[in-house]
């Protein structure tokens, strides 16, 4: 492209050259005078500005001339190539001149190219027939912010009206971070509270100390790309005590001659506030005085007696004056006014008038007007009285539906055999292995029994061997018609839900890792409880996250919120964070009842106090809570080392006639629920997994994730892509707002035979640093057998309650607790079953419950329901000196290796298989003895005893696989 700069050249020469003479006469005013430029040599319109990159997203620099021909960028000295110019033409209407624009995008990979070495910076160049011209230079930097403070405020202890200076030194940041500042979460405004002054090296100072500036203070640092918060420094504005005014002087002690007096003063004025001294001197002081003694009263003579009155009466006074009663003392005792009758021939004489006769009449009538009044009420009550009797019905009637079951009364011949006495105080029925599920016909959500809810209708349906029947959309729409539960999914198949009593039981989501144990003696005994356990979906549900904060397990409802329960639950769910918990600050949340989402613990700084406690394993989470509701975990990285762990599904069509082709590659947090959705969503799509899920560690390092494909057979195949790889943004990811995040890459075969694909999937988040997945398969069909891991093949039922939900039987439950909470001189107690199963670390908090040993046997049952061997505990307990624990009483009995669990009407029988003691110290299976045990209502069990061995008919082998169980059940059933 021919460039015609000798004009130009020769024009800037001769400026240069009239600067410098006029720069002599004119001092330092030189540089500040302008030169008009010569008609159509080109000027600038708009000329590109300093800007900043904000984590991925690539900033536009614009520049427009006129009159140009032509305009191009120059960055870093080399010229932009002409196709990354984006370039419009017009024309100005009012001067007719020809105006051109040209737009650019700049990445933060070119910016990273140099990094370090220089600012990168760009320059517009235009062209006109007469000459060329440079814009200013615009730089472009990227924009940063360091999370830790190069100095936090720290806290002061001030007096009151005593200036207070709190320093604040932000982190390092491209632009500069802007420095505001909170009290107590709330921000700071000088102008509307001339108090607080902020200096400009982002200090803050208060003027004069109020009682009110107590608080945490926060130094906030951001700018465009993060917000920084410094730890809370504590203010506390303290007050010295004053002496208030004194008071008045009290009376004098003595009655009568010298005693003392005194006066008080109080610490009130102002009173010692916050740690302030208090006050110094006495706060009572005494003087002697003297009292005057009191004179008692005395009463003069009586006066003469009055003339005799109409009433037949003369009266005489006297007064209490001789003395007067003075100084406290008595005043006179006894009347001051007599009165006596007058004789006959006094007293005049008076006839009885038409008054007297009227009084009398008026007393006659309102008598008569009572006892009619008294004659009406009588007569309305006794009416009132004879309704209220005709209207009495039979009370019993209201309480049908509510009778309790009778209770099969224990056999007398087998009454040795009995090691739970039956509990006679409760009237409610409990299930162990059968559940009566009461379903709500007015849409209400019910728990029998319970304070919170309303009672049960009189249906019910039976629920054979802990498996849980009826509509579950009925219970949905239950639960969804309360207000607290209008956020649960609708959809069945994230919901498990079942009525549980004191023996406890399990619900479980299949395929998601998600479960909740409800142990034994955790729901009050005469209660029963309708328990769901459901999974939210992301879009239905937004957690607030700020800063680097990400949702790490999936968003767990169960309930009702409110039941009472007396010894915490256990919620299983799977986290995705990677295997640092350094770089981690994971906290539990749980949702209030007005919606709001607490912090309800730390990992890390639990305390046994608390009704809630967590056990973080590699890929799962353990929720112990006293209190049921709405749970996720939440972790926030302390370092850019942090990572989440992310799970890679590759998915393409199961069949293919075009000669298009496509494969999806999902990116989703390393949870089994979410696997799921992909799995479930795919199954609809008709796409099939093509290769193993792979796990990914995704850093906090504000870089995205690219996915490319490389490798592939350029005869047979080609890439539609017109990029060298794909992104999926950060943030995406990071805030795990977005469900089934996926890239999408298009093949195309040249020949509709060509069905053999082989290629290599790379993925990465930082260059240099990433992983390559070989990809080889037939696209017509694919018969190689996946794991059933990766497809998800979960049988477990949703709802089990009673024994069917546990390992380890009720009655060996029981007598390994009272054999291991009490304390054992030697150490053969809880704390060793711990150390043996590698629980040591949740010590203290075992030892915070009644039972530790129960807390023990909970978590055991909650990380081997699924490869449970009663086998390794027995050997545990004969490890710690405690087998006794794991042995029936009984002549000849063993070891338990085994249980088997089934029901017939109201019934639950445990087939209870063990091994003779002496035949397992000589490692001989010589036979095995069979202990059916039945029962029935609220924890009273009749059980019947059948020994058969060395039988060829009643000889029972070992249980060893899920077909020996269905023949066990058939046999003894």
């Amino acid at each position: 492209m021919p460039l015609h700069l000798r004009p130009f050249v020769r024009w800037r020469c001769s400026i240069v050259l009239a600067s410098l003479l006029f720069s002599c006469a004119g001092g330092e005013h030189a540089a500040t005078v302008t030169h008009p430029l010569p008609a159509g040599f080109p000027h600038f319109l708009v000329e590109p500005d300093d800007v900043y990159i904000v984590k991925n997203k690539p900033v536009t620099l614009t520049c427009r001339s006129t009159p140009a021909t032509q305009i191009y960028f120059k960055c870093n000295g080399e010229w932009v190539h002409q196709d990354d110019h984006l370039i419009e033409r017009t024309v100005d209407p009012a001067t007719g001149l020809p105006v051109m624009q040209v737009k650019i995008d700049i990445s933060r990979q070119q910016v990273e190219k140099i990094f370090g070495l220089e600012d990168y910076w760009c320059q517009c160049v235009a062209w006109s027939t007469t000459g060329t011209q440079k814009s200013q230079k615009a730089y472009v930097r990227i924009a940063y912010l360091r999370k830790n403070f190069e100095e936090e405020p720290l806290g002061k202890e001030v007096a009151l009206d005593q200036e207070v200076l709190l320093r604040c030194h932000p982190p390092e940041g491209v632009p500069t971070a802007e420095v505001e500042w909170q009290r107590n979460e709330e921000l700071i405004d000088p102008k509307a509270d001339p108090n607080f002054f902020i200096t400009v090296d982002h200090n803050l100072i208060i003027k004069q100390a109020r009682l009110a500036d107590t608080g945490n203070y926060t130094c906030v640092a951001k700018n465009i790309v993060a917000r920084r918060k410094s730890s809370s420094a504590a203010v506390i504005v303290y007050v010295n005590g004053g002496w208030s005014t004194w008071a008045t002087w009290s009376a004098c002690s003595a009655v009568c001659g010298r005693g003392w007096q005194k006066r008080s003063r109080s610490c009130t004025n102002p009173a010692p506030l916050n740690g302030g001294t208090a006050c110094e001197g006495q706060s009572v002081q005494t003087s002697a005085c003297t009292a005057t003694c009191p004179v008692d009263g005395g009463w003069s003579e009586w006066s003469k007696w009055s003339a005799c009155g109409t009433d037949c009466t003369m009266w005489r006074s006297r007064e209490c004056t001789q003395p007067a009663p003075g100084t406290g003392g008595k005043s006179c005792q006894g009347l001051d006014l007599q009165s006596l009758n007058c004789t006959s021939e006094q007293c005049p004489q008076t006839v009885s008038g038409a008054e007297d006769v009227a009084l009398y009449v008026g007393i006659v009538a309102v008598a008569l007007c009572l006892t009619l009044l008294l004659v009406v009420l009588v007569l309305v009550y006794r009416r009132k009285k004879a309704g209220l009797d005709a209207d009495v019905a039979d009370s019993s009637i209201l309480t049908t539906g509510f009778q309790p079951m009778g209770i099969k009364p224990t056999k007398p011949e087998n009454s040795h055999l009995l090691t739970i006495q039956p509990d006679l105080t409760t009237t409610t029925t409990s299930y162990q292995g059968t559940l009566r599920s009461r379903h709500d016909m007015a849409q209400k959500f019910s728990v029998s029994n319970g304070p919170l809810l309303e009672p049960l209708p009189n249906g019910s349906q039976t629920l054979h061997n802990g498996k849980l029947p009826g509509e579950p959309g009925d219970f949905v729409s239950r639960l969804a018609s309360q207000s607290y539960f209008k956020t649960l999914p609708r959809d069945t198949v994230n919901t498990s839900y079942g009525t549980f009593n004191f023996l406890g039981g399990r619900l479980t989501l299949p395929n998601t890792g998600i479960s909740l144990l409800i142990p034994p003696e955790a729901i009050p005994r005469g209660k029963i409880y309708e328990i769901y356990l459901t999974v939210q979906r992301k879009e239905d549900l937004r957690l607030p996250l700020a800063g680097c904060q990400t949702l790490m397990s999936p968003v767990i409802s169960c309930g009702p919120p409110g039941v009472v329960l007396t010894r915490p639950v256990i919620i299983s769910m799977d986290h995705c964070s990677d295997a640092c918990p350094e770089n981690w600050a994971i906290r539990l949340k749980k949702q209030s009842y007005e919606g709001t989402w607490e912090d309800v613990l730390l990992l890390g700084e639990e305390l046994v106090s608390e009704p809630y406690y967590c056990q973080l394993e590699a890929e799962t989470c353990r929720v112990f809570t006293e209190q049921l509701g709405r749970f996720a975990l939440v972790g926030e990285s302390l370092s850019m080392a942090a990572a989440k762990r992310l799970k890679l599904l590759l998915f393409a069509p199961a069949y293919c006639s075009t000669l298009e082709y496509t494969i999806r590659v999902y990116c989703t947090d390393d949870t089994q629920d979410l696997i799921k959705e992909v799995m479930q969503m795919e199954a609809q799509l008709g796409g099939r997994l093509i290769d193993e899920p792979h796990v990914l560690l995704f850093k906090d390092s504000y870089h995205n994730l690219r996915l490319s494909i490389h490798d592939l057979p350029q005869a047979h195949w080609r890439s539609k892509l017109l990029t060298g790889y794909q992104e999926i943004p950060f943030y995406h990811i990071w805030s795990g707002s977005q469900r089934y995040l996926h890239c999408t890459f298009t093949l195309e075969r040249l020949s509709v035979s060509t069905c053999e694909l082989s290629c290599t999937l790379c993925v990465w988040q930082v260059e240099g640093e990433g992983q390559s997945f070989s990809l080889d398969f037939n696209i017509s069909k694919d018969n190689r057998p996946l794991d059933s891991d990766f497809l998800l093949v979960d049988n477990s039922t949703p709802a089990l309650a009673g024994p069917s939900a546990f390992q380890i039987p009720y009655l060996i439950r029981q007598k390994i607790c009272s054999s291991l909470d009490a304390p054992c001189p030697n150490g053969a107690d809880w704390r060793l079953l711990a150390q043996r199963l590698k629980l040591e670390r949740h010590m203290s908090f075992f030892a915070s419950k009644a039972s530790p040993t129960s807390v023990i046997l909970d978590l055991w049952e909650v990380q081997h329901f699924h490869s449970g061997n009663l086998n390794q505990l027995a050997a545990v307990m004969a490890e710690i000196g405690k087998q006794e624990a794991m042995i029936f009483p009984g002549v000849g009995w063993g070891v338990l290796t085994h249980t088997h669990t089934y029901s017939i009407n109201t019934h639950t029988y445990i087939h209870i298989y063990t091994q003779r003691q002496t035949d397992r110290q000589t490692d001989r299976s010589s036979g095995w003895w069979v202990q059916e045990r039945s029962v029935i209502s609220d924890s009273s069990i009749d059980q019947r005893t059948n020994q058969r061995r060395d039988s060829s008919q009643n000889r029972v082998n070992p249980p060893c696989n899920a077909h020996t169980h269905t023949l066990l059940q058939h046999t003894h059933t």
